[in-house]
This record gives structure tokens, sequence and C-alpha cells, in this order.
């Protein structure tokens, strides 16, 4: 009887444990192909509009903001070293009703992300290659980046370094090519990327500007769903969430200063194609061909890591009982992966087939908020409240820092359309209904599994 519970315990460890395999590098890569560097130029007409010129300020104010909530994932991270990010962290600092309406919201975010990278796949591939129409090239992203999830994540580490590598090499040609075009102008006004060309004066313009950039530092909360696959998970997820989000901010404001530099414009052939009007002006048409390649791997990049990111959600809630535990916090007994998961994530993706660009962006607004809100308010209940961490130090770290993150969070809220809103409120108003029906109308506690070691 002994041997056999042995064995039933090894398999059943074997199937909800996911395999350690990443340091530091590869989850700050994870985190940088997630955020997709050249990700500045998808919103680069528009934002340029909007502030007057002044994108790279608007993206100072951006990276200050989000800095506070990823220091907040980074303490979180460190204290709950487990996969499932905000769901998880809410979960153990507010119980499981307040946890599973986090992960509900973080799903809504999660499963639309990965449509945002097929679409602009099926959109530039056909732009490239006009006689194959755009589904053909959706689906086969779709089918390509699901197979190497199931695979493993140590094939999406090693893709994503390929895909920084191309993306690096652009941004060095770029940059080269930017500095001289723009010395060969004679003079150049280094602070008009900064204080803009008069068309949209005002702070406020500035502020509208980050408001819509905020959404390209989501790569740290990806990092955070990653938890048991790294290493050593206290020590190695915190940094990796600290460095790729001030890294990737700092890329994000270099870009857009030197593409304004370029290109000191807000005239547009096509405002949701600006990018292109900067690449001219910078290398001309050898370059504009070398960015849309660049483009898409990135776009293949952050699909294949988001993909990877929402199957560990599922992952984490169906373990823990709220999702159907033997369908979705189950492994693969070959690869350690959660494989059905996975495949459920590629089936919804198709769903990039039928809906636009906007209206995804926007569900994306909607979940990322609510994770955020309800991770900076997670390290005040657990460190302060749980914990009971007290002194000046403690103040600071666990009070101050991370309630400027949520009231910078709920400043952002400000910005969500009214349609926003409402399609994220019955998207919330659905997952309680499902959480009724789990728990018998309430009258059963929320379904969670202990994950302390």
């Amino acid at each position: 009887m002994s041997h056999s519970n042995h064995s039933s315990t090894t398999q059943d460890t074997s199937e909800t444990q996911l395999k350690r395999a990443l340091g530091v590098p590869s989850l700050v890569f994870f985190g940088l192909v997630y955020m997709v560097p050249l990700t500045i130029f998808t919103t680069y007409g528009i934002v340029t509009q909007v502030t007057g010129g002044r994108v790279p300020a608007a993206y100072v104010i951006t990276l200050l903001a989000m800095v506070f909530t990823a220091r907040s994932y980074a303490k979180m991270a460190a204290a709950m070293p487990f996969a499932g990010s905000a769901y998880t962290y809410t979960q153990k600092s507010f119980g499981a009703g307040i946890g599973f309406v986090a992960g509900w919201a973080l799903l809504l975010d999660y499963l639309f992300l990965p449509m945002i990278n097929y679409l602009v796949i099926g959109i530039y591939l056909s732009a490239a290659f006009p006689m194959i129409p755009a589904w053909v090239f959706v689906v086969s992203a779709i089918i390509l980046v699901t197979v190497l999830n199931v695979i493993g994540i140590v094939s999406v580490a090693r893709a994503n370094i390929v895909i920084i590598v191309a993306q690096a090499i652009f941004i060095i040609a770029f940059a080269a090519l930017c500095i001289a075009s723009f010395s060969g102008y004679g003079s150049v006004d280094l602070a008009t990327p900064f204080t803009g060309d008069g068309s949209a004066p005002g702070f406020d313009n500035v502020m509208a500007g980050a408001a819509i950039l905020c959404l390209s530092f989501l790569g740290f909360d990806a990092v955070s769903t990653l938890s048991e696959e790294a290493k050593d998970a206290k020590r190695a997820v915190p940094r990796a969430i600290v460095i790729a989000t001030v890294t990737g901010g700092l890329i994000y404001i270099a870009l857009s200063y030197l593409a304004q530099l370029v290109y000191p414009s807000n005239q547009f052939a096509d405002v949701d194609s600006g990018a292109l009007d900067v690449m001219a002006a910078a290398g001309g048409e050898a370059l504009t061909a070398f960015f849309t390649a660049a483009y898409i791997a990135g776009a293949c990049g952050s699909a294949l890591t988001s993909q990877a990111s929402v199957s560990r959600i599922l992952f984490a809630m169906g373990r823990d009982g709220v999702l159907p535990r033997s369908y979705f916090g189950r492994l693969s007994p070959r690869f350690h992966t959660p494989t059905l998961a996975t495949l459920t994530v590629g089936a919804v993706s198709l769903l990039a087939l039928t809906v636009n660009l906007t209206f995804i962006s926007e569900m994306v607004s909607f979940g990322a908020l609510i994770a955020f809100s309800a991770v900076n308010l997670s390290v005040i209940k657990h460190f302060i409240i749980d914990e009971k961490n007290r002194g000046s130090r403690a103040v600071l770290s666990s009070i101050v820092l991370p309630g400027i993150g949520f009231c910078l969070t709920l400043w952002l809220w400000t910005s969500l359309s009214p349609r926003t809103l409402l399609i994220g409120a019955i998207w919330l108003v659905l997952g309680v209904g499902y959480l009724a029906f789990v728990t018998r109308g309430f009258r059963r506690p929320t379904p969670m599994l202990d994950l302390a070691d």
C-alpha cells in the first residue's frame, strides 16, 4: 500500500509541477519579447498627433508610472513564487473570491493579447504578399506558436533569443541611419521631441499619450507568471521584472526620440502606419522592408510569450479547482507543459479572424489595469496587514510606493472609453456568475489550492 501511494503521489506531482529551467537572462528575454521593443511603432502616428510630437516625453511619464507597479509585482513574486501572477497574489492576499475576480479580469487581458499579434502578422504579411489572404497567415501563425508552446518553455526561451537578436540588429541599424540622416540637416533641435511642435500644447496632451502607451509595459506581468519555471524564483523573477521594465522603457524612449528627430512632423500618409513614413525618411525602402520583417518577428515572439503566459494562468486556476481541474490543472507527462490549456488558447485565438484591432486593444486595457490595481493593493495587504511589517522603511516600501502605483493606475482608468467599461463590466458579471455556479450559489467556499512550500 505504501509503495502504491508513493507511486500515485509521484505521478500527481509530475502532472501538476512545472519544470524549473529559466534563469534571469531567459526571464528578461521573455519579458522584453513580450513587450516587443518595436511596439512603439504600432501607435507611433496616433501618439505623435495626440502629444503634438512629444512621444518620448509621454514614454518617460509612462515608465515612471509602470516602475511603481513593476516593483509591486517584484515584491509579490519574491513573497509568493508561484504561477498565476495577479490571480495568485490577490488570492493569497484577499482571499479566494477576490482572487478569482482578479484572475478572471486577467484572463480577458491574456486571452486577447495573442490575437493582437496574430492580427498584425496577417495585416503586414498580406500587404507584402497580396495574393495570399490574411487568414492564411493568421491560422499558420496560431498553429506554429501553439506547437512551440506545447513542446516546452525552453523552446520558447530559445526562440525569444533569436527574435531579440533580430530586433537588436534592426534597432542598431535604425539608430545609425537616423543619426546619419539628421546629421546632414545642418542644425537639429535636440529638445523638440520633448517640447513638441506646438500642434497639441499642454501637459494634458502628454498625459493622454502616456495613458495610451501604458500597455507597452505588460512584459513584467508576463514574467511573474513563470515563477514556477524559474531556477531561483524568489531572486530571479523579481530581478527580471525590474530589469525588463526599465530596459524596455529606455528602449521605447530612445527609439521614439530618434524617430521624432528624423521625421519631425505629425503629418502621415496614414496615421495608423505612421512608422513607415519614419522608416522611409531614415533609410528608404531597404529600411522599410527590414522594419516590416523585424516587426513581424517581434509579433511572433509576443504571440509566443503571451500564449505561454495565459496557458499558465489557466493552469493555475485549474489546479486550484476554480476551472475544471481534470482539464486545465494537469500537465503533459512528456513535455511538462499545460498542453490542454495551451491548445484552448490557440482555439480561442481563432477569433482573430472575426474581430478588429480596436476592440481587442480595449479589452486588453481593461484587464491589465485591474491586474495592476490588484497587485499594488496586494503589497499593502500582505506586508502591512498580514505580515505586520512596521517601521518607516516598511511604510515607504509597502504603503507609500505601492500606493503611488495604485493611484497612477486609477488615473489611467480615466482614459478608458465607456464602451470598454461596459464590456469589461459584462465580462466581470459573467465571471461572478460562473463563480456562483462553481460554489453552488456561494454556499460552498471558492476552490483554492495551498501552494505554500
